[in-house]
């Protein structure tokens, strides 16, 4: 299973990558896809390096240490700890969120720089085995390096919204051809700058799905059972629904299970499986 949704992540990386260009070129030519990659760069570099700290400042994230939430510590360090002994993993930051729904996620742009955030709900809400299967999930991200592949695809699905916003203010004031040539414009452009920003919304959330499952499976492969995952799910599925949160859609792949705003688009382009297939594929693995 980890095998093919890494050959899928590579080739809707290269789909989302050929999107940009193709995409870049119809709306403006030559330039629009100089235009398109400048961007891409400059926001995955942002990304790579700043996207951490951006996740956990917004969420207002507060250190756990031996001296700062010295309780939570010495409850989730040993359980961290253990696991990350296991994966061949360096000892992880621990951040504490002040929100009531239920709720985790790990960030970072490499195992050395890794962090795993803990909502307070979760911690309310999750016996110690059930938070084994949720840490071991977070950390299957960090092992796979999920944190840098949804910061890329994200930031490349930026690019190619931004470049199609561009492209329509262009369009309104005169500045796009309406004629097809190797300028770009034309009716492709126009059908572009409508088309373009949804399919890579759409390419971006099978990324993120295909990641979902892998750390799914590394859960189950590093705790020895599904069981523990199968816990948490169901009962952060059902809390995360009776205590929404206010998630920034940017930061929503990040989650173990994607936060519910009752926003009827949030749930509608969701970055995660359904709760309901996750476990139906943990229960198979029995």
């Amino acid at each position: 299973m980890h095998s093919g949704n890494t050959i899928k992540t590579v080739l809707l990386l290269g789909l989302l990558s050929g999107l940009l260009v193709v995409g870049g070129r119809a709306m403006g030519g030559r330039n629009g896809v100089y235009i398109g990659l400048a961007i891409a760069v400059v926001m995955n570099f942002a990304g790579y390096f700043f996207s951490d700290k951006i996740a956990l400042a917004s969420y207002s994230a507060q250190p756990v240490t031996e001296t700062e939430n010295p309780e939570v510590y010495r409850r989730v360090a040993p359980i961290v700890r253990g696991l990350a002994q296991r994966m061949g993993l360096p000892m992880p930051k621990l951040w504490l969120l002040p929100e009531a729904s239920p709720n985790a996620f790990a960030t970072g742009r490499n195992p050395a720089h890794a962090s795993v955030a803990f909502t307070a709900g979760i911690l309310q809400v999750m016996d110690d085995r059930e938070l084994e299967g949720v840490v071991a999930h977070e950390l299957g991200h960090v092992l796979h390096r999920d944190i840098l592949i949804s910061s890329v695809a994200a930031t490349i699905a930026a690019a190619i919204t931004a470049l199609a916003s561009m492209a329509r203010w262009a369009m309104i004031f005169g500045g796009m051809r309406r004629d097809d040539d190797d300028d770009g414009g034309g009716w492709a452009g126009i059908l572009m700058i409508f088309l373009a920003p949804i399919a890579a919304m759409l390419i971006q959330m099978a990324i993120s799905r295909s990641r979902e499952y892998d750390a799914d499976t590394t859960s189950a492969k590093y705790t020895g059972t599904p069981y523990e995952l199968i816990s948490a799910l169901q009962k952060l599925d059902a809390y995360s629904k009776r205590i929404p949160m206010d998630a920034s859609p940017a930061t929503q792949h990040l989650f173990i299970i994607q936060p519910f705003t009752g926003q009827f688009f949030a749930r509608l382009f969701s970055t995660h499986p359904s709760t309901e297939e996750r476990i139906a594929r943990l229960q198979a693995m029995r």
